[in-house]
């Protein structure tokens, strides 16, 4: 398993897990794939961008990781909530990676909004991450 796979099963498992997220989102509100037309308020793992973040002598990656919470009609209140409790979930986490070791995990930013793309509202999260 990859070091970006490993983080992927550690956050979507955090994710999933934690009962105060599930009770804003729903026990089936976190996602790791696009669907076509998910209940909403969801939170989705948008993006990963890997970089090579090796030093001169341990290995090692540095991850973009992009999360998206979406709300129904109304819900800029709703998607700040959610952003709120997945920064306290992710936010310097030590989680622990099949395969890999995560060395940092930090929020970078959140961006809230209305939702182009259906009615509602979006907050996309940023975090960093370094693996070795």
């Amino acid at each position: 398993m990859s070091a970006t796979q490993a983080l992927q099963a550690a956050i979507y498992a955090r994710l999933t897990g934690d009962a105060a997220l599930t009770t804003l989102i729903g026990a089936v509100g976190v996602h790791d794939r696009l669907l076509i037309a998910p209940a909403r308020p969801y939170v989705r793992i948008a993006n990963i961008e890997t970089r090579d973040w090796s030093t001169a002598s341990e290995p090692g990656e540095e991850h973009l990781l992009t999360l998206e919470a979406r709300s129904g009609e109304g819900g800029n209140r709703v998607v700040q909530e959610i952003a709120a409790r997945i920064r306290v979930l992710l936010d310097d986490a030590a989680l622990a990676l099949t395969g890999a070791v995560l060395v940092n995990l930090r929020h970078q930013k959140t961006r809230t909004g209305r939702d182009a793309k259906g009615k509602g509202h979006v907050a996309e999260m940023v975090f960093r991450a370094l693996t070795e």
